[in-house]
């Protein structure tokens, strides 16, 4: 199915395929490209919150953050990929973390994947998410 959005990327989903839960099966978008590199929850100071869900909420600001320097908001990203230390954990949090992530980039859900890793180069990470960011032309 072809979601025509025309002032922003456009959701792909195979007319038969049962709705995707918190993220979109595919994304289609014309425009400047904007990528983050892997992107941590910690402050302006580098510090961490504690938690799982907290540092997401942080990881989302900082991505929201760092697009917006382009001049993107979070309706333009079409990916993100998580990083994640523990996917038990993710998996027992997803509720605390959907709304997390509603209160930041609201109800736009990208292309996403979620991967466990062993560690991550900060070690007080618990996630790390890059971003991909599509501005209309």
């Amino acid at each position: 199915m072809l979601d025509e959005n025309k002032s922003g990327p456009t959701v792909l989903r195979p007319k038969d395929w049962p709705q995707p839960k918190g993220y979109s099966d595919g994304m289609s978008a014309k425009g400047r490209v904007v990528v983050t590199g892997g992107v941590v929850g910690w402050d302006h100071h580098g510090k961490f919150p504690e938690g799982l869900t907290a540092q997401t909420k942080q990881t989302l600001e900082n991505i929201v953050a760092i697009i917006a320097e382009a001049g993107a908001e979070p309706k333009h990203v079409v990916r993100l990929t998580w990083y994640v230390v523990d996917i038990e954990n993710y998996l027992s949090l997803q509720r605390e973390i959907g709304a997390a992530y509603r209160e930041v980039m609201g109800k736009h859900f990208p292309a996403m994947a979620v991967v466990q890793v062993v560690r991550l180069v900060e070690k007080a990470a618990l996630v790390e998410i890059e971003a991909t960011a599509v501005l209309p032309e």
